[in-house]
Parts: structure tokens; sequence; C-alpha cells
């Protein structure tokens, strides 16, 4: 199966959960950037619940390619996202383990959205042992084999995927807020570290 997504921010659990199970990701890289969705929001969970972290992009409101949308330096954002991540992940069992391989993405300052979510998403699947081959050119691949989850870009239908079930995991809050499920990727990767791979696993639905 090849899975067909557009590039997120940090992307929700059950993304990673269909990619498990994919031999290929095929990235939407021609699809129009839509603002309020996960191409460039991340959801995490902190002390007080869900707090949504927000890259500032440069967009005109018209129809531009997910591939040609820069991001905007204005404001402080990279130091605000890390910071929340900090707050929210200093005490996880294994933020130690892996802070040094994010931190410096919120140093550097990178032109293009896609670019930035890609590099990101290539840690976190090294870090877990998920790496797979991705393209851009989805020409080449036969749309009977091709899973499309383009749609967990948007947060309401993050839930709505075939063959999911979401499988609770340690949480650093959970005692305060409960468990909360379909965050981002780096809360599973935290809290669970080498047995993130396991709760994906464990999460697809024959």
């Amino acid at each position: 199966m090849d899975l067909l997504s557009h590039p997120l921010y940090f992307a929700p659990v059950p993304f990673y959960a269909q990619l498990y199970k994919a031999e290929t990701l095929l990235v939407a890289s021609e699809d129009p950037f839509v603002k309020q969705t996960f191409r460039n929001r991340t959801v995490i969970a902190t002390e007080n619940g869900t707090q949504n972290l927000t890259i500032p992009v440069v967009h005109n409101g018209g129809r531009t390619a997910m591939k040609d949308i820069r991001i905007s330096e204005h404001g402080n954002w990279r130091h605000q996202h890390w910071n929340a991540i900090v707050s929210a992940y200093r005490k996880s069992p294994f933020f130690e383990f892996y802070a040094d391989d994010f931190a410096h993405f919120y140093e550097e300052r990178d032109g293009f959205l896609m670019d930035f979510n890609m590099r990101l998403h290539n840690v976190v699947c090294e870090l877990m042992g998920l790496e797979k081959d991705i393209t851009t050119d989805c020409t080449q691949f036969s749309s009977s084999n091709i899973t499309d989850i383009r749609h967990i870009a948007e947060p309401k239908a993050v839930t709505d995927i075939t063959g999911y079930a979401s499988q609770k995991y340690y949480q650093v809050f959970a005692q305060r807020n409960g468990f909360i499920p379909n965050l981002s990727i780096i809360d599973l990767l935290f809290n669970m570290g080498p047995e993130a791979l396991i709760v994906l696993r464990d999460s697809i639905i024959d």
C-alpha cells in the first residue's frame, strides 16, 4: 500500500499508524495550502490540556501550492514553539533522549513550510525506525494501491480514518486531564520512546 498525504507539521499519531503499514509515502506537494490545518499546525498536551502550535506563513489568500508556501519570520514563533514543547514534555520519560534532535529546528531558518515539515518528519521516522520511501511524483503509482488520507490535515477529520483505533499510552498529564488521543506524534515519541512503534502497530485494525 502507498499512502497519499499532505506534508504536515508534526503530524498526529493516526497519520503515523497509517504510515506504519505503507510502503511509500506520496506527498501531495502541488495541492493548495489551506489555513487552520495540520499543514502548519500541531497539537500537544500540556498541564492545562491541549495547545495548538501554529507556524506563521506568507500567504496572500490565493491558491498557492503547498510546496511554494514560505514560513514567515515575523514574531518569535520558533522560540514560543520550542518553549511550549519543553514545558509540556520535559518530564516525559524520553524527552532528554530526543530533545537535541529537534531543538536545532527552532534555531535555524527554513524558507519553505514543506521543507521544514518534511525534515521534521524524516527525523521522527528515523528515531522510531519507521523510515519509508518518499516521493512527490504521484503519477507513477497506481490509484488502486493508494490510500488517500489527505483529509487528515483537517483537525475535525483526524479520527475519520478507516482501519485505525486509538490506543492509550502513558501521557505526562493523564492523571490531571485523562488520556488525550490523536495528538502530535511527538507526544507519543517523548512519552513512549522505542515503544512508540508498538503503539502504532496496535492501532491498526485489519
